[in-house]
């Protein structure tokens, strides 16, 4: 033991005095998160310029209102209360006669005049758009533009169109709007967790709002931190020992230890720097998440399970990758291998986003006790607000120990017979046969 720790510090210095752990420490969280962040740098930023939007108005009822709906907005939602700047684009919507004979040309003219930047979009509404139930074909409102899915006037526009709509069809059933303005108001159904007693007063606490940041966005986090941790070392374990073998640097190492201690050293060094790492990461979280107002959101619960998870997770799958890394003799060796070796930590990664959705169903719970994906299923079900059962974290953690000592049993295995080997291909029936001899 004295040898693998020996060799575990060394290892644990040479990477964590490097310049490429500090900037990867600083940079790998930037990369995960890089669409979050300049999300909310950038939120504030839109395009101001303004919008025309020509309307093919075929019920002779519509275009009006749509006009003054866009002249109310301009004058009331696209400038700053406070500073008056224009924070949002003005719409201006521009009637235009439809042409009931040439109607495919009158598109084709419209389409040419968006193209050419006189028009941001057109739109054309159906001649029985207010009874649509006479004849869907023609009670279609179509939206013409560059990038239709993607904007935000057309958004806009579904509410005052649809207003109007209703107004329109209570007129024509003899009903005055004024009289049922109840009709137009939306209910919001909010949403709320569930009722508790507070255990020091023993008083019933009123059901806290749930929120999105709660249900998603901390098991993501929880997630993409725990992909982060294992990849950060598994690859790299890979690589290392592939060029200690190659540079001739195993030889030397093992003639003051044994191939079993040696790559003990090497998993353990890999744990110590998760460590380092995730103490950074959690400490800098916690604070910037209280600076936030956020704190009531960090599942505190939930971090004892994401360490011994995590732990387990690098040794499992850092003996396997070094254990494969002593079976390559070359560089395009080692390049073949790694994908097979990080294929059990990306899988979890296509299929977590049902299991966030129902932490609870047969699948969620079947495959997050499943050993290589256990870390991040069952955290990401841990994160969620359902109540997960005792038993189910406490069996994958089983599972995870047994599978892992599988794995560094048969990964030394590998690694005595293969790290002095040299012209050796790693074909998968070596190293089955390496697993089986020893």
């Amino acid at each position: 033991m004295r040898k693998i720790f020996h060799l575990a510090i060394r290892e644990y210095k040479a990477s964590v005095k490097t310049k490429g752990f500090i900037i990867g420490l600083i940079v790998a969280p930037i990369f995960m998160g890089g669409s979050m962040i300049a999300f909310a740098l950038l939120r504030d930023r839109v395009d101001t310029t303004d919008k025309t939007l020509a309307v093919l108005d075929r019920t002779g009822r519509m275009a009006a209102a749509l006009v003054e709906a866009a002249q109310e907005r301009n004058a009331k939602e696209i400038r700053d209360p406070q500073t008056g700047k224009k924070t949002k684009p003005a719409y201006f919507i521009e009637t235009v006669e439809p042409d009931s004979v040439k109607a495919d040309a009158q598109r084709l003219a419209l389409s040419d005049k968006v193209r050419e930047g006189r028009y941001h979009a057109f739109m054309e509404i159906g001649p029985d758009a207010v009874h649509p139930a006479q004849n869907p074909e023609t009670s279609r409102i179509n939206y013409y533009a560059k990038n239709a899915t993607m904007d935000d006037l057309r958004r806009w526009i579904s509410w005052p169109v649809n207003d109007h709509l209703r107004k329109l069809r209570l007129a024509d059933a003899g009903i005055e709007g004024s009289k049922v303005q109840d009709l137009f108001y939306w209910v919001n159904v909010d949403g709320l967790g569930l009722v508790t007693v507070d255990e020091g007063t023993g008083g019933i606490q009123d059901a806290r709002r749930a929120t999105e940041a709660e249900a998603i966005f901390v098991p993501i986090i929880m997630v993409m931190f725990m992909f982060l941790m294992i990849m950060m070392n598994v690859p790299g374990m890979l690589q290392a020992v592939m060029e200690e073998k190659t540079q001739c640097i195993a030889e030397v190492l093992l003639g003051s230890v044994t191939p079993f201690e040696f790559m003990m050293g090497k998993l353990l060094s890999g744990v110590a720097v998760s460590l380092t790492s995730a103490a950074v990461y959690v400490c800098c979280g916690t604070l910037a998440a209280r600076q936030m107002g956020y704190h009531a959101y960090i599942p505190f619960h939930v971090l004892p399970w994401f360490l011994a998870y995590m732990l387990l997770g690098i040794v499992l799958f850092g003996s396997m990758a070094a254990a494969l890394g002593a079976a390559c003799s070359e560089p395009k060796d080692s390049q073949t291998l790694t994908f097979p070796c990080i294929v059990p930590v990306i899988f979890p990664m296509f299929i977590y986003f049902p299991v966030l959705k129902e932490p609870l169903s047969r699948f969620a719970t079947v495959t997050s006790l499943i050993p290589p994906f256990t870390p991040v299923l069952m955290v990401v079900r841990m994160a969620t607000p359902e109540h997960i059962p005792a038993w189910q974290p406490a069996a994958g953690l089983v599972g995870m120990v047994v599978f892992t000592v599988l794995s560094v049993w048969a990964g030394g295995r590998i690694f005595r017979v293969a790290i002095l080997m040299q012209g050796t291909p790693p074909k998968l029936s070596n190293i089955l046969r390496w697993v089986a001899s020893g």
